[in-house]
C-alpha cells in the first residue's frame, strides 16, 4: 500500500471504528494473505521469542489442546500468565495461530514466538505422534504445513 492509501484507511477507520485490514481490503482489495503477512510481520517485532525447549511448560494447559489442534495450528500452550495464557507459534504459522487462540482460549492469551524447528520438537515432546514416532521422525517434520 502507498503512504496516501494507509491514510486514508485511517481516516475511515477513524470514523468506523473498524478493524484496518477489512477496510484496506474493501478500499483497495488487499488480499487477506498480504494483510495476514503485514500483520505477522508487524507483531513479531513486538512479541517476545521464547525458546519451547528450555522453556518451563505448564502440562495443565497442555492439555487444554488435542494433539490434532495443536500441529494443526502447529500451537504450543505454555502456561498461565495471570490470567492470561501464553501460547507459542512460529512466525509462519502466526496468523492461524492467533486465530485459532483466541477461538479457542478467548481474548485472554497472548502469542510469542519460537524458531519454527524448536517449536516443532516442542510439540513432538507434549503432543508425539504415535505413527510418525515409529517411523523415527521427530513429529515435525513431515507435517509442517
Amino acid at each position: 500500500m502507498t503512504e496516501a492509501q494507509v491514510e486514508q484507511v485511517l481516516t475511515l477507520q477513524h470514523k468506523r471504528r473498524e478493524p484496518f485490514g477489512l477496510l484496506a481490503e474493501e478500499m483497495f482489495n488487499i488480499s487477506q494473505k498480504v494483510l495476514e503477512e503485514a500483520w505477522a510481520e508487524q507483531y513479531s517485532y513486538i512479541t517476545a521469542t521464547i525458546d519451547p525447549k528450555v522453556e518451563r511448560i505448564d502440562q495443565e494447559v497442555v492439555r487444554t489442546l488435542s494433539r490434532r489442534q495443536a500441529w494443526q495450528f502447529r500451537i504450543l500452550p505454555v502456561r498461565y500468565d495471570g490470567t492470561e495464557v501464553m501460547v507459542c507459534t512460529a512466525k509462519a504459522h502466526l496468523a492461524r495461530a492467533l486465530r485459532f487462540a483466541y477461538q479457542h482460549f478467548g481474548p485472554s492469551c497472548y502469542l510469542v514466538l519460537a524458531d519454527a524447528e524448536h517449536l516443532d520438537e516442542a510439540l513432538a515432546v507434549h503432543y508425539p505422534l504415535p505413527s510418525v514416532m515409529h517411523a523415527g521422525g521427530t513429529g515435525g517434520c513431515s507435517l509442517a504445513a
